[in-house]
């Protein structure tokens, strides 16, 4: 059997092949190849990540590349020189490295987790004003560290708040009125930000020493951050994140209980740990990785070779594998030792079947977390121990039980969570640049 792993834009990255080789009937020999197709393009593979969006080209205009390109003077004879020293102060700032490096860090999670990194941009501009205060009290050498980092806080909260707000403004313009809704919103802040200064200005004039001057900045300061978050609670998302998944499927497995988009953002935590599976929002069974390659799953069938990376004698073939997610759009395995689930995506998916996978990872990581929870009980004191303590199942069985009872209701639950209020159709779990998987037809 051979399948391809492609990445987001659609280029080959990695072969997967398996072959058998009967030493003897009873006991064939099984063997995974993997074949990468990118050794030769990793500077450029990395570069394009860093500086073009993920899936570039597929997934802008083709004019993106002809405006980024103009906008810097690259091709336009009537650039200005003030445009060339502005892309050589964009090279060597510190502020816009971080932009650079956080956006290709973080750039797939921000319209995800829009509500944390919103409230997290405050936090970086507060921090940063407190660094520069700090500032003058240290020598000359110390201070230009701490203001190159206080600029780089700076350039993190405006990517952080200019996508956050863009994914939040989306959210809010129910009518497809998202221009004028981005004007009056420019307005409002106009009007607070000169509120803000005429109330400064009051402020300033009665503040003389340095102890009241501190006591006003870290009062105005945590006022500002309280009714920031105040405002991103109120915020009531409808599409599923991976936290907000883990609430709406546990209520759902537990209770049969269909939580609306008000009762999960009372529930919903601002800051939470990535890829992190929780029941009913309390409990941590484990972490789970949605649009990782097949070979990272591959590892966890068996040890792959240090020399050709083949992965020899896995616990269940890559067949077998796929065979058992046939109806499927994706393939999922679970680490014991780590308490993680893996899941690989197929070309094909779409964003039900990427919470279809969600749910099924937290079904598998709940039964595991329970099975081990049995086996780890206090033994009898009449029978040795060893004999005592059940055995953990094997994820194999695991998973598969799982996909049956997930696959009964499905359809049943997608059409309750509808009816709730939720918006299905947008795609929020995958957090970074991942890998898709197809079948080769021979």
């Amino acid at each position: 059997m051979e399948l391809i792993e492609r990445d987001d834009a659609g280029n080959v990255t990695t072969t997967y092949i398996e072959s058998h080789h009967e030493l003897e009937k009873k006991n064939p020999e099984a063997r995974i190849d993997i074949l990468s197709h990118i050794q030769g393009q990793d500077i450029r593979r990395t570069l394009a990540e860093v500086f073009l969006p993920a899936g570039y080209p597929h997934s802008v205009t083709k004019d993106y590349l002809e405006a980024v390109l103009q906008g810097v003077g690259v091709g336009d004879a009537a650039a200005t020189p003030t445009a060339a020293l502005l892309y050589s102060v964009l090279q060597e700032s510190t502020g816009r490295i971080a932009t650079i490096l956080f956006a290709h860090r973080y750039g797939v999670s921000l319209e995800a987790e829009c509500k944390m990194y919103r409230l997290a941009a405050d936090i970086f501009n507060d921090t940063a004003m407190m660094l520069d205060c700090l500032s003058p009290v240290l020598p000359k050498a110390p201070r230009v560290l701490l203001l190159s980092f206080s600029s780089a806080l700076r350039a993190l909260c405006g990517v952080a708040a200019g996508s956050s707000k863009a994914s939040l403004s989306a959210h809010f313009a129910r009518w497809g009125n998202l221009g004028e809704l981005n004007a009056k919103d420019s307005s409002q802040e106009t009007i607070i930000s000169l509120t803000g200064m005429l109330a400064g200005s009051l402020v300033v004039a009665r503040v003389s020493s340095q102890t009241a001057t501190w006591l006003w900045l870290i009062t105005l300061l945590s006022v500002h951050l309280l009714t920031n978050y105040a405002a991103v609670r109120a915020v009531k998302m409808r599409t599923l994140n991976r936290q907000r998944a883990n609430l709406v499927w546990s209520s759902v497995f537990d209770d049969n209980v269909f939580l609306s988009p008000e009762q999960v953002a009372h529930e919903e935590r601002i800051f939470e740990r990535d890829g992190i599976l929780r029941w009913k929002g309390s409990t941590i069974l484990g972490y789970a990785k949605i649009g990782v390659r097949l070979q990272q799953l591959l590892e966890l069938l068996g040890a792959p070779d240090p020399v050709s990376r083949a992965v020899k004698n896995p616990i269940i073939t890559l067949t077998e594998l796929e065979k058992m997610f046939e109806h499927e759009d994706y393939m999922l395995w679970y680490d014991v030792d780590r308490q993680r689930a893996l899941i690989v995506l197929k070309e094909e998916s779409s964003a039900i079947s990427q919470l279809k996978a969600w749910a099924h990872a937290l079904l598998v990581a709940k039964r595991m977390r329970k099975d081990r929870n049995r086996s780890m009980g206090t033994p009898s004191s009449k029978s040795s121990s060893s004999l005592e303590l059940r055995s953990i199942e094997e994820p194999g069985e695991v998973i598969q039980d799982t996909l049956r009872d997930l696959n009964r209701t499905f359809d049943e639950r997608i059409e309750g969570l509808r009816k709730a209020g939720w918006d299905l159709d947008t795609a929020a779990l995958v957090t970074r640049p991942g890998f898709k998987i197809s079948r080769r037809m021979t």
